[in-house]
């Protein structure tokens, strides 16, 4: 049979069964514009099933859908968070709902932006519930002709941040290009555009960071009396981090959260032909603690996603940070006299910031040492199971927050790599809009980032700035123990432990009163115990 025919009958067949699709996709957002996006479930008919030679599956659609990027909406922390900034800023209710839908509602708030209109965040919730082609478009989170229709324009220039990307939002749907890394030929244009109203079209930006970027550099207006504007701050930074680190020579952010396959196969399930380095579509992070409350309140918050689908990216995230973020030291264990004297390093592996993002994400060190007999007889950052960290003055105390050290010498001193920020009158605060600075910026470095240069939005903040064992790559700090009265050899064991959403950040919600934030926080509460994991471990013998 001759190729022609083959394409003839391939595209009939789309053509039957995807009519409804042809029909919602050509369909005018009003206003003279075309429609822009389509839903995922368009997308996972054809880019499913995908099995690699070895037997992984590798599928494009399950792994997405599975995902923070699919489930941003979704995301009941996010939902808490914009309802108590809407809350204590009433007058820029409004605003705030537009801004914070730009990432995690993306293709809605930007067709109501290129209708010259502002979106809201609540009118699309509760997810599943609202059946509007927005409420469609909102509930389908970061999604695929989402990224893949973001064009090669202003990309990592400070325009493009704050999801300020760049989609044609003129062209009529029959022509409309969705960018991938590989060429497609003509045959197979026809067939795509025939099933799904786009034209694949190959152009290597798409592998960018700075397509990442535009979302993953996000800077806030800080919010004064009235809702008038009173600062900016870099509330999550990654690109900025990754770009003024040596990373930027060597990996883009794909090669660690889009990791490729290694053997070359097709990426769709129809006359797919084979590529190399396919990169997979699970986005691995940081956000364990999330997905397992995403899937555990499966109904509340309207997930669609298998449950053994969601099993797996916790597995996956949970095998990326323990073997991709960070790794301990125990450089020296030796007693002097009736003192102990340990130093621990820790080295940053990521190409940004540890922990990076947004500020509720912090990393500790879990520092132990035992006697002879086993008994602890010194412990500095202990876990509790209501998800704070014993001995941290902020998880006791909203107006405090723990130092940085440079030596650690009682069990209430506890070393926390994290981003502690401060209002116009420098009080310390959770509130993204009422927060103008950081007061405490000690995240632990990554590779070739030199802290003696670094711009503002990227900067050391704090005890940290001046101590010189805080440097690229890592930290090294010494522990003094009192051993009198205990019988050695000591053993000392250093764990770096991290969660993506701290103690405080998760009560401080409580500051306001809404059903959003109710529902958060009790999830919270009753996971809280399993919010945790340890990055890297070491352990040594004393001398």
């Amino acid at each position: 049979m001759k190729l022609d025919r083959v394409f003839l009958i391939i595209t009939t067949l789309f053509s039957i069964t995807s009519f409804s699709t042809a029909q919602v996709v050509t369909t005018s957002t009003g206003g003279g514009l075309p429609q822009m996006f389509a839903t995922s479930d368009q997308c996972l008919a054809c880019h499913n099933g995908l099995i690699s030679p070895s037997g992984e599956d590798v599928s494009i659609g399950s792994n997405w859908r599975a995902s923070m990027m699919a489930h941003s909406a979704k995301d009941p922390y996010w939902q808490a968070s914009v309802r108590r900034e809407t809350l204590a800023h009433a007058s820029a209710k409004a605003a705030i709902e537009n801004e914070c839908s730009a990432c995690h509602m993306p293709m809605s708030r930007f067709r109501a932006k290129a209708s010259g209109m502002m979106e809201s965040v609540f009118a699309n919730l509760p997810i599943g519930k609202v059946v509007s082609r927005n409420g469609l478009m909102a509930a389908d989170g970061v999604s695929c002709t989402m990224c893949h229709q973001i064009e090669n324009k202003n990309l990592g220039e400070k325009a493009s941040f704050t999801a300020g990307f760049s989609v044609d939002a003129r062209t009529l749907p029959e022509n409309r290009a969705i960018f991938g890394p590989f060429e497609v030929n003509a045959g197979h244009q026809r067939i795509m555009r025939s099933s799904s109203a786009y034209i694949p079209t190959q152009s290597l930006h798409i592998q960018s960071s700075e397509v990442c970027a535009t979302c993953h550099t996000l800077f806030t207006h800080s919010l004064g009396p009235g809702g008038n504007v009173i600062g900016e701050l870099p509330e999550q930074v990654p690109y900025l981090e990754w770009r003024h680190s040596s990373f930027r020579e060597t990996k883009a952010c794909q090669d660690c959260h889009m990791p490729v396959v290694e053997e070359s196969m097709p990426i769709t399930g129809v006359m797919g032909v084979a590529r190399d380095h396919f990169s997979r579509h699970s986005f691995r992070g940081g956000n364990f603690f999330m997905i397992n409350m995403l899937n555990r309140n499966r109904g509340a918050l309207g997930v669609t996603a298998l449950q053994q689908e969601m099993d797996a990216t916790v597995r996956r995230t949970m095998a990326h940070l323990e073997t991709g973020s960070a790794s301990v030291s125990i450089e020296s264990a030796a007693v002097s006299g009736n003192q102990l004297n340990a130093t621990v390093a820790i080295n940053n592996l990521a190409g940004h910031k540890l922990p990076t993002a947004y500020p509720s994400r912090r990393a500790w060190i879990h520092f132990t040492v035992s006697d002879r007999n086993g008994k602890t007889i010194f412990e500095s950052g202990a876990f509790n199971q209501n998800g704070s960290i014993k001995g941290n003055d902020n998880d006791q105390d909203a107006s405090r927050f723990e130092p940085h050290y440079t030596e650690v010498k009682s069990p209430d001193e506890v070393q926390i790599y994290e981003a502690i920020m401060a209002a116009s009158d420098d009080s310390v605060t959770t509130g993204l809009l009422k927060a103008v600075r950081y007061v405490k910026d000690n995240r632990i470095l990554p590779e070739g980032f030199d802290k003696s240069t670094a711009d503002h939005d990227v900067a050391v903040n704090g005890a940290a700035e001046k101590d010189d064992d805080f440097r690229a790559a890592g930290d090294r700090i010494t522990y003094r123990v009192n051993v009198e009265g205990a019988e050695g050899p000591f053993n000392v064991q250093a764990d770096l432990c991290y969660q993506s959403i701290g103690y405080r950040w998760a009560q401080n919600l409580q500051e306001e009163n809404a059903a959003e934030i109710s529902r958060f926080v009790s999830y919270y509460d009753s996971m809280a115990g399993g919010s945790s994991a340890i990055l890297a471990r070491d352990s040594k013998a004393s001398e």
